[in-house]
């Protein structure tokens, strides 16, 4: 397949880009000419309205991005991916977590899928009802641990009559000592997620956490700890008995739809579970059966290589306005870059364009009072993603009573905040209108066309504002399969392999190279630089 830069349609998307309808877009013009600009660019998807009117492209731009797509055989792409064909080509898989939330008896390997995840919710039903344990500990990292963590997190107000969930993931002992140190050994019980069953990282914890459960008088590890992987017999060797399995081609930061889900069915049940399930299938069979044109994964994708290597922006901030996603953009930052974070295309052959933007955010309103300020007015142009959530939900509050009424009110307060931040980057502000401001607390003899520029913004900065109805399992489910397919977009479009992840090995393997000559101080054979710090870190 011919490369994407080498299409006559990324020709044409250069020529556009060079244009009045690309560098030379000026969005507050557009909305100007266009009233209906708003929708002109929303597009509904299941259980997401997203507004895309405020990012730096028109009707044309949409159009010559969809048939850069087709030239890249976008729809084949997608088809082999849903099919189940070998897509990670350079580990001889399969990349199927869309079978995984398939309903029973339509998807690739729905047999095996079905028993795995009935086996699963069952426990976890079981863990809930019998009340043994007042706390779960969740072991693992990467996508063991953030997507589970993610969904528990936001979905905590349907966590209800359920043991307490904690998320350790860091080799530093800091952070399981610190979760241990509250705990009551005979009530807790210990879920090892790892893939292989060999990450160091994850091993560490656990063996930590087995050896604080025994000096706590803890007898029947069997009872209190149990595995997740795709490994069990290396579970088993490392005496676990019980063990939920998924398959090979289960990729870790994709994992969150199998039984490493454990930890959300334990917390917010199986029912509701399923339903995280069933939104990911919506959002599947739109991203299967949509014309590209109203595709939302697609046109994100899209949007995202337009952004990329045409206006050449570098990151892009993700800004929820929810606490409940306080930890999506870190989810997130593993999804697409470690998904398509490459330098070479699926032949191995050196890119000569850009790939993976750097992801990063923090929730609203706490970013505004953060990073917002280079947003705004910083030398960087960096697209900006909210998430709104139209209605609230709040665990064990009456929605009548007088804390009830004050959260609804602060809930309003933060969607204005969002709408406002959408806004202001877009509007901006002129150096007239900033000296036309009063400011009571101008710096004394400073001349006003000096502060006037201090106040000006430069506007023109894209957003795109993705609405959910609520935080529901189903709104969740729908909102992180869109991402999925999002990130599949791009990565086809660029030609990349966007299953595996080799960049992650060099590292791990060196450590284990250093972890003995920290104990012995053998430096024979380091660089300068490695050898000087070794020497120090033993002093």
């Amino acid at each position: 397949m011919t490369r994407c830069d080498q299409t006559s349609a990324w020709a044409a998307l250069a020529g556009h880009y060079a244009s009045p309808h690309g560098v030379g877009l000026d969005l507050r013009e557009r909305f100007a000419e266009d009233p209906d600009r708003a929708t002109r660019f929303t597009l509904h998807a299941p259980e997401v309205t997203a507004d895309l009117s405020k990012n730096l492209w028109d009707l044309a731009t949409q159009r010559l991005l969809v048939e850069l797509a087709l030239a890249r055989g976008l729809p084949a792409q997608r088809d082999a991916l849903l099919r189940g064909d070998m897509v990670n080509a350079t580990e001889g898989r399969a990349a199927l977590h869309t079978a995984l939330r398939a309903p029973p008896g339509t998807g690739p390997h729905s047999a095996t899928v079905q028993r795995e995840l009935d086996a699963m919710l069952a426990y976890a039903e079981q863990v809930r009802s019998e009340g043994a344990f007042t706390d779960v500990v969740h072991i693992g990292i990467g996508g063991s641990d953030l997507g589970p963590q993610m969904v528990t997190r936001a979905l905590q107000p349907y966590a209800q009559d359920g043991p307490r969930l904690h998320f350790v993931s860091n080799l530093d002992g800091h952070h399981l000592a610190g979760v241990l140190a509250r705990l009551d050994a005979a009530r807790t019980l210990f879920i090892i997620g790892s893939k292989t069953f060999t990450t160091q990282e994850t091993r560490a914890n656990a063996e930590a956490a087995r050896a604080w459960f025994t000096a706590q008088g803890g007898q029947d590890v069997a009872r209190h700890f149990v595995a997740v992987t795709a490994s069990p017999e290396t579970a088993r060797a490392f005496g676990i008995t019980r063990t939920f399995a998924f398959e090979d081609w289960v990729g870790g930061r994709f994992s969150l739809w199998s039984t490493m889900g454990l930890p959300v069915a334990i917390a917010v049940g199986a029912a509701n579970f399923r339903e995280l399930l069933a939104g990911a299938h919506a959002m599947d069979m739109h991203f299967a059966t949509a014309p590209l044109a109203a595709n939302l994964p697609v046109q994100l994708g899209l949007l995202d290589v337009w952004y990329r290597n045409f206006h050449r922006l570098a990151s892009r901030s993700i800004a929820p306005y929810h606490q409940g996603l306080a930890r999506l953009p870190a989810y997130l930052q593993q999804l697409e870059m470690e998904s398509n974070g490459k330098c070479v295309d699926a032949q191995g052959q050196p890119l000569t364009l850009a790939t993976s933007p750097v992801v990063w955010g923090q929730a609203g309103t706490n970013g505004q009072h953060a990073f917002f300020q280079m947003l705004h007015q910083g030398s960087d142009v960096i697209p900006v993603e909210f998430i709104l959530v139209r209605t609230p939900r709040f665990a064990g509050v009456d929605m009548d009573g007088p804390l009830g009424r004050q959260l609804a009110a602060q809930h309003t307060q933060l969607l204005a905040n969002g709408l406002a931040q959408a806004q202001a980057l877009m509007l901006g502000k002129t150096a007239e209108a900033a000296a036309a401001e009063a400011v009571p607390t101008a710096a004394p003899g400073m001349a006003p066309a000096v502060l006037a520029a201090h106040r000006t913004f430069p506007g023109n900065r894209p957003s795109t504002v993705l609405l959910l109805d609520e935080l529901s399992p189903r709104a969740l489910g729908a909102l992180l399969a869109l991402y999925e397919h999002r990130v599949f977009t791009s990565g086809a479009i660029w030609g990349i392999n966007s299953f595996d992840q080799w960049g992650v090995e060099l590292g791990k393997a060196l450590c284990g190279a250093l972890l003995p000559r920290l104990a012995s101080g053998d430096v024979s054979g380091l660089d300068g630089s490695t050898a000087a710090l070794l020497q120090r870190l033993r002093a």
